[in-house]
């Protein structure tokens, strides 16, 4: 079923866009190469998983029939894929929802999954959806030997690729909580396909993140977007239903950035683990690339809570990327934050979450917009356009004067 690939190659013009509240940076030594104007800068108890009212519980093994309705696959290609639709997935915790054309997957969050503060990082969370739209599709009965292809794109040699993703994190899971999450998918005009997600906490039921994508076919070997066939309607339709995680706002286009951008991070490049089963890089790196740009400074006192994609192009192992980042002068913190704070009688030159109450220094843009590139001789080549909004964080100690 669609919208389940990594793959974000696409040359028309799409948005993308993800709110979360932190994230974790990837050390590496081309850090110095970021310039500005120019200018080089230097476990709780084990919980117990019990499925809602109507819902299959988790953890039992699935009826006999449908153990039997799962074939093997050939070499490299993804082992035990069921051959009709199951309705429980005891080894993901994963089970179907919505009169049985949704899925829920419950997970534990790991320590290789947080970052510093103790929470799942932005790239965690993007792979997580990843992951439970895959494994979707694999409940469904529909998955051929591809990465989240049906039977009828591989007979017509199609893979998905994502044109248009936003997400929006309220807050975010700490180590070892336990959370569901919900995916579904529906109709995207005549050839498009939205998958949505939906992360909340098994405990509460509070929601952590919302989230929703745009997804069309590329012929593998042509690399060009292609029409839906019919075989293929045929095959997801069924699935669909209308509901949506994030209302669409009709949220304007991304202006494209220019070199004059104040910040660029230049000779980035894919490693081999970047790359995902279409051998191009995963869309979930482009996030990382795109936050690379942002100033250390600001990242300590504020949390990602949005960020949108327009995905342009596809990026190859031997491509030699630039991130360039220019912050929103309209989106600094508003006045009437300052006078919430000081009606609170606090001493007029502390500091709050990296903002000083007294005058206009230190304050920081809350909007950023991206530009991911490919570096070429003669031209470059857009991958990827973004734009970023980000919140305060919350401060770890009291405050003082």
């Amino acid at each position: 079923m669609g919208s389940l690939s990594s793959a974000s190659c696409c040359r028309s013009t799409t948005t993308t866009t993800v709110t979360c509240s932190s994230r974790e940076r990837e050390p590496k030594p081309s850090k110095g190469s970021i310039k500005i104007n120019g200018a080089s800068t230097a476990v709780p108890p084990a919980t117990k998983l019990v499925a809602g009212p109507g819902q299959a519980p988790v953890g039992f093994a699935p009826p006999a029939v449908e153990a039997a309705q799962v074939a093997g696959t050939g070499h490299g290609g993804r082992q035990n894929i069921p051959t009709q639709k199951q309705t429980s997935d005891p080894f993901r915790q994963g089970f179907n929802i919505e009169g049985g054309v949704g899925y829920r997957q419950i997970v534990v969050v790991r320590s290789y999954e947080v970052g510093a503060d103790k929470t799942a990082t932005i790239e965690s969370i993007l792979n997580l959806l990843q992951e439970t739209a895959l494994n979707h599709v694999w409940m469904s009965g529909l998955l051929g030997d591809g990465f989240g292809a049906t039977h009828g794109m591989i007979r017509n040699n199609l893979i998905w690729v994502v044109t248009k993703m936003q997400v929006q994190v309220d807050s975010y899971p700490i180590w070892g909580e336990v959370v569901e999450v919900d995916t579904w998918v529906g109709a995207s005009g005549k050839n498009g396909m939205r998958r949505d997600w939906i992360l909340r906490s098994h405990e509460t039921g509070a929601v952590f993140a919302r989230a929703t994508s745009t997804w069309v076919m590329m012929h593998r070997d042509t690399r060009r977007l292609s029409k839906l066939p019919e075989e293929v309607r045929a095959e997801i339709s069924p699935w669909f239903i209308e509901k949506y995680a994030i209302k669409d706002d009709g949220a304007e286009k991304i202006i494209k950035l220019g070199d004059t951008a104040k910040y660029v991070d230049s000779d980035l490049k894919p490693r081999r683990s970047d790359l995902d089963m279409n051998h191009h890089v995963n869309n979930v790196k482009y996030v990382r690339w795109m936050l690379e740009t942002i100033p250390d400074q600001f990242l300590e006192s504020h949390q990602l809570c949005g960020i949108s994609m327009e995905y342009r192009r596809e990026c190859g192992s031997s491509d030699v990327v630039q991130s360039l980042c220019e912050p929103d002068a309209d989106s600094i913190l508003e006045e009437e934050y300052i006078y919430l704070i000081r009606k609170l009688s606090l001493a007029p030159d502390i500091l709050i979450q990296g903002h000083r109450l007294s005058g206009s220094t230190g304050r920081w843009p809350l909007s950023y917009t991206h530009l991911l590139q490919i570096k070429g001789d003669l031209k470059n080549e857009e991958i990827v356009r973004g734009r970023t909004t980000w919140k305060k964080r919350l401060p770890l100690f009291p405050l003082s004067t």
